[in-house]
């Protein structure tokens, strides 16, 4: 049976993915991982970044994923920049790829805007059952601190982008690039144009569905991700 690793999103967990999980666990050995500090994983010594996550996932691959066997990705958000910047920079560990609602532009004015979403003060006056889930979710770590250190990341990016646009071309994983016509957090225009530049990409659009993976019909995205990995 071909391999499947899962991998989710930023301020996320793997327990989001359980369902996705469930409904492909029939056709794939399927694999998720909490990224450092996420999900009650030990927080890092040193400074979030795609590259530490990359890092941390080219171990776990070398740790439960047998030399010669066939492994595929799907990553949700930042799962799927992490698992493109492996593409780029690591070839040959994906067979496929798949990403939802992966934000692949970044730039200052944007990555400030995206942080002014991870204060964890606004998010406990205005959304405080939302607060309560982070706190289950990351506990015994502090969601607070999970949220700093996000937020801080993607400050990085915005100044220094880990995937550049002449990085693209050099991927030649075949991906399927997917993203939901209600997301409000990544354009199908940045989707689209890293789409375009791909050797092997493909483009597909989930009606009706919003960034959140909560959101997102489970069994369509299961449908969609079996279909691709099975061409």
């Amino acid at each position: 049976m071909q391999h499947l690793l899962l991998l989710h999103g930023a301020i996320g967990a793997k327990d989001q993915l359980l369902p996705l999980g469930e409904s492909l666990a029939n056709d794939y050995y399927v694999h998720r991982l909490n990224f450092k500090g996420h999900g009650g994983e030990a927080l890092p010594d040193q400074p979030w970044s795609i590259e530490l996550f990359a890092q941390q996932v080219l171990t776990y691959i070398e740790t439960y994923v047998p030399a010669g066997e066939t492994l595929h990705l799907f990553g949700y958000s930042m799962g799927g920049y992490v698992g493109m910047y492996i593409n780029r920079h690591y070839p040959g560990k994906f067979v496929k790829t798949i990403t939802l609602a992966t934000k692949f532009h970044w730039d200052e004015a944007g990555a400030t805007k995206e942080v002014q979403m991870l204060n964890p003060e606004t998010i406990l006056q205005k959304l405080p059952g939302f607060a309560e889930q982070l706190a289950k979710r990351h506990a015994p770590q502090d969601w607070k601190v999970v949220m700093e250190q996000t937020a801080n990341m993607l400050l990085a990016m915005g100044k220094d982008n880990p995937l550049k646009p002449d990085d693209y071309p050099q991927i030649t994983t075949p991906c399927l690039l997917l993203l939901g016509d209600r997301d409000k957090m990544v354009t199908l225009d940045e989707t689209v144009n890293v789409y375009k530049q791909l050797p092997a990409g493909q483009l597909g659009v989930l009606p009706g569905t919003a960034h959140a993976l909560e959101q997102v019909d489970t069994r369509q995205l299961s449908h969609l991700i079996k279909k691709f990995l099975k061409m």
